[in-house]
Parts: C-alpha cells; structure tokens; sequence
C-alpha cells in the first residue's frame, strides 16, 4: 500500500495524492480513526516530497476526511465509512430503453459508418480545417470580453440568447436581405439543437415532410426520430425538380419541407434564384412552413451571391431559417442560430429553457467579440481561398482518374460523384479501404435504401494536397479494375 500511486504529469502531484489516500478510506483500505503514516514516511513511501505530503493532508483535513491530534499525527476521520459490498442488481438496459433511443443508435453513422483507421486517407469528414483557424484572435476576443464582463459570462444566461451576439446575428441576416418584420432569434448548440427544437414544435397533422432526395443524413434521422413520414423529392442541377414538388403538393398534404438550398448536402448544388422564387410560391399556395438549413452559405467560389430563401420570403413568416458557423468556422463552439415568426420563438424559448437552460454564453461572448472585432471578414477570405485551391484540385483529380463519373458541387467542402448505373460505391468502398482509402457512399443519403448506390460524397476540407492526389488515384484505380 502506498508505493503503487502511479502520477500522471496532467494534475498537480497534491492533488493526485489526496485522491489516492481518499479512495483507500471509501473503499476500506483505511479505517475510520486508522491513524496514517507521519508526512515523512509517506513521501518516502510514495516517493514525493513531504511538502506534497504535508499538501495533500492540508486538503483531506478541509473535506473532512482525516483529523490531525497534537503531537500525534493525523487520522482517519470516525464519520468515514466503506460502504458494505454487495452484489448489486443486473437491469437489460437494452429491453429498457425507449424506441427513440433504438433508432438514434440505429441512425448513429459514427457507430456504423465505415469511420477512418489512423493513417488513413479520410474523405468522409465535410468539418472545417484546424490549420486555417485564428487562434490569435479567438484568444484576443476571449480575453477582451473576460476582461469587460468575465463574472457575467460564467453565470447563468438567458435561454433566448445572448444579447450581443442575437442582435450581431440579426444584422448579419439583414445584410442577407431578409426582413425581419415580425421575426425573432433564438440561439442554440448548433444546428442540430436548433432542427430538434423546431420539429420538436410543429403539431402533426398529416405526420409527413418533405425533403430533397438525396439529403442530409442528420436531418434524415431527426425528422424520422420525430416520427415524420419522409417524402423525397428529386435534385436537379440547379435544384429540386418543381414538376414532382408540385406534384407532391397538390396529391397530399404535409406539415413541412426541409430544404438546404446553398452548396447542397451531399449533391453540393445551389438552388437557382429561378427555383428559389417558385419554391416560396408553391410552398405560399399550399401553406407549407419550411425549414431552411443556411448549410455553408458563406463558402461560394464562383458567381455571385445567392441570398437565403428566407430573403425572397419578405414580410411571410411561413420559414423558419436554421443558421451556424460550425462548416465555415470553429465547429467547437456549439453556437447556431433560428430565425422565425416571433410567435414560434417564443415556444422555441421555453423549449429551450426546458431541455438546456441556455447555451454557453462563454461560447456565445467569445464567437460575438471575434465576430465584432472584424476577423471574420479575413477568416472567410483566407478560408475561402484554401478551399478553393483544394476544390479545383479535387476537380481535377476526379477529371484525371474518374473520367466516367458526374461531378456536382459548387463550393462548401464537398463533392458528390455520381457513376454510371449499376455500379456500386459500397463494394469500391470496401475495396479502398483495404488500400487505406475511405470515402462517404452516397445512399446515406437517400431516403430509400435502393437509391444512390452508385454515389458517393468526398470530403476535402482536411486532406492533404498529397492525399488528395494519391486518394483519388486509388479510387480511380480501384474503380477500374472492378470495372
């Protein structure tokens, strides 16, 4: 006893010696008025100086564990006791959980995807790169709002938002061109929290949705742990194919549709201003709400600026706007956003209150001073450009080794590849990753497990000049020799 304490270099050795004499009393190693070694003896057991000894008692005397008696030494505390060992009770958690849990562990692609072994060339992750970020100026904004208000921001927050950041954000979509008449904002942790909220809202009446075909998986999963029936309808390249949405909305009704119509996930394609128009008429005629996914809005490489469908909206409040920097900036601070009529905001709030309290106004101060600060305009011009490179390297790697396959994706950090039909992305995938190559295949997508086999969606963001040229030649590669 004593002489087995293993110390680890990321605690103060103190502390790691009061933990240690602390586990022995609640377990039973040490008794209740046992006394203990003298400091002396136990540095020289456990091999540390006695002013760590000396430390560490300090400490277990402060929580009440040990007493020290004059001229004797210290003690086990009486009050403490081991706890009597038993054998506990064994619950099937599994015939326990609820269905919502089975299906989200069912839906959880981290779990079931074919994730990237060490040394592996990974296309499958579409988060931004760690090298491009500002850490000098995250850290200066993290310093300037401690200094100014630091007391504040380690105390509760307010669950709609924090106020700076809320009112930096509506500015941010005014300059989009959307009116905010009647409109209000609600912060959330992402994306995700913020899609969850909404569905979470909405009544159901017809209990179906509709949404593009091929989509984002996330929001496939959550709309169908939501209970929705999911109606797919068909991308074309610059969008959604009006003829069968028309055709979809005239023959049933549906409690909303879900749409990313900048830099598509995973097609990458952007809707037409064209489409754009006809889609907020006919979801108008039909009264439709939509949710809106602001999905990499910022990362456009070439044209010109598309504005959110929330902007040809005007003064309607039949959209509800999902918004986050996760895809363009620091995917660690689980900061997004909702805008929406006013009316839905304030059941979004309670919402919110109930399931989180709030978010991280620490997360919240720090993104509105970098953002206030004026880096985020540099940022994305830097990022942009980075990107950009890799895009068009990507582009011309997929031209050189996949000369059959269709390339769609106009920016973001992705590209969807398309083979001819018949062939299987799933049985390349298996083949490549034996060679150390994975890659996202596109049914993951699809709404029907029959659909997009012969897809797949590359992720570039985090892929190396080199990788992405030895990747792809392996693909290519292991394509032509399957086919």
């Amino acid at each position: 006893m004593y002489s087995d304490l293993q110390l680890t270099e990321d605690r103060p050795v103190y502390i790691q010696v009061k933990d240690y004499m602390k586990r022995l009393m609640l377990k039973g190693g040490l008794q209740a008025k046992q006394k203990l070694p003298s400091t002396r003896e136990l540095s020289t057991l456990m091999k540390v100086s006695r002013s760590t000894v000396l430390l560490a008692y300090a400490e277990l005397e402060e929580e009440g564990l040990i007493y020290a008696v004059k001229g004797k030494g210290n003690y086990v505390s009486p009050m403490i006791e081991a706890p009597e060992p038993t054998t506990g009770w064994q619950l099937d958690w599994k015939s326990r959980v609820s269905d919502y849990a089975i299906q989200a562990e069912q839906y959880d692609l981290m779990k079931h995807g074919s994730g990237a072994e060490r040394g592996e060339i990974s296309f499958t992750s579409i988060a931004p790169d760690e090298k491009l970020f500002d850490l000098h100026n995250v850290k200066r904004a993290f310093l300037d709002r401690m200094s100014l208000e630091g007391e504040v921001l380690l105390n509760y927050g307010y669950a709609q938002g924090y106020r700076p950041l809320m009112n930096y954000l509506l500015r941010y979509m005014e300059n989009k061109g959307v009116d905010l008449t009647g409109k209000d904002i609600l912060i959330t942790n992402g994306f995700t929290e913020g899609f969850d909220l909404v569905l979470g809202a909405l009544r159901r009446q017809s209990g179906r949705a509709l949404c593009e075909n091929p989509t984002h998986h996330t929001a496939i999963k959550n709309l169908k742990l939501h209970e929705f029936n999911l109606t797919g309808v068909d991308m074309e390249p610059d969008g959604l194919n009006l003829q069968q949405l028309e055709h979809e909305l005239v023959t049933s009704s549906y409690d909303l549709a879900y749409l990313v119509p900048s830099y598509h996930n995973p097609t990458g394609t952007v809707t037409s201003p064209a489409k754009r128009a006809e889609i907020i008429r006919l979801m108008n005629q039909y009264e439709v709400p939509i949710i809106e996914d602001g999905f990499n809005e910022e990362l456009r490489y070439s044209g010109s600026h598309v504005s959110p469908l929330i902007a040809s909206a005007g003064k309607g409040n039949g959209l509800v706007y999902l918004g986050s920097f996760s895809k363009v900036l620091f995917p660690g601070l689980r900061v997004g956003w909702v805008i929406a009529d006013a009316a839905l905001i304030d059941y979004l709030e309670s919402m919110k209150r109930a399931r989180s309290i709030h978010t991280s106004t620490l997360d919240q101060s720090l993104l509105y001073q970098y953002l206030s600060n004026g880096n985020f305009e540099k940022y994305l011009k830097r990022a942009r450009t980075e990107y950009k490179r890799k895009y068009e390297l990507v582009v011309r790697c997929l031209r050189k080794h996949l000369p059959m396959c269709q390339i769609s994706g106009e920016g973001g950090l992705h590209l969807f590849v398309q083979f001819p039909p018949g062939y299987r992305t799933r049985e390349l995938l298996a083949a490549c990753k034996a060679k150390g190559v994975t890659f996202t295949p596109g049914d993951t997508f699809y709404l029907e497990p029959s659909q997009g086999l012969n897809t797949m969606r590359l992720g570039f963001s985090r892929v190396s000049d080199e990788n992405i040229r030895k990747g792809i030649r392996i693909i290519g590669e292991t394509a032509a020799q399957m086919s």
